[in-house]
């Protein structure tokens, strides 16, 4: 896989530089903290024109510096749902590889969270998704399962309460309504939320309050809320 954006790799040096093979910087562009490191852990480095850099990743968002990197690395469920400190996001088809670079970000800045995505009809960690992480997929475990509905239900099995974020009227307050743990949080779809058939497994419905304009967050903000406020309970 490709890795590009200063941030991306520079973390990536930092976190798991042996999943790092090669370097490749822009001519005219001095990254001396990039390329420091990759020589620190004998990591090839490569100079390029521009227009060299720009056909190996065709995208406006290179910043001067591309890595070759191992493919992404997804940990096996089962390691995630024993491991209780751990709060589960279960991503019921997400399909922007934004959101869930944006999500994978939230997750690693708050820490204590592992993120759970269906095989199918949903976005994989792609190099956007990991571009958009900017360095969190080194620090957040992410699991994709076959059936997200049968993962949830082991989750369950296992002791985890799974809370939904969803707009029903029978929804509390997340800044009211009791958070038990371990806990599994499942966020929906950008357009249709959480589906039918998953909503059946909730333990606990919740909402973000909203006193303003009738509008509502996309779901990578919603994701921010709700990890802020699960973060301060878990710290009570």
């Amino acid at each position: 896989m490709l890795l590009y954006g200063r941030n991306s790799v520079y973390e990536r040096l930092k976190a798991k530089p042996r999943t790092v093979r090669h370097v490749f910087l822009q001519d005219g562009i001095e990254l001396p903290h990039i390329e420091k490191l990759a020589r620190k852990n004998h990591i090839s480095v490569e100079r390029m024109s521009p227009r060299q850099l720009s056909k190996m990743k065709h995208t406006k968002d290179l910043q001067g510096v591309v890595a070759k990197v191992d493919k992404f690395n997804y940990t096996e469920f089962d390691d995630i749902v024993n491991d209780k400190k751990l709060t589960l996001i279960f991503l019921d088809r997400l399909n922007d590889p934004q959101n869930l670079g944006v999500i994978v970000r939230i997750a690693a800045c708050f820490g204590g969270f592992a993120i759970v995505i269906p095989k199918f009809n949903a976005c994989e960690v792609t190099e956007a998704v990991m571009h958009v992480a900017s360095g969190g997929e080194n620090f957040v475990p992410v699991s994709m399962v076959s059936n997200v509905s049968s993962a949830i239900l082991k989750a369950k099995k296992n002791g985890y309460w799974i809370m939904g974020a969803v707009l029903s009227d029978d929804a509390q307050d997340i800044d009211k309504v009791s958070i038990p743990f371990p806990l599994g949080i499942v966020m929906g779809s950008e357009g249709e939320g959480v589906r039918y058939g998953i909503d059946k497994q909730l333990d606990i419905k919740a909402r973000i309050p909203m006193r303003g304009a009738k509008l509502s967050f996309n779901v990578a903000m919603a994701c921010a809320i709700f990890c802020h406020e699960i973060s301060n309970r878990r710290k009570k």
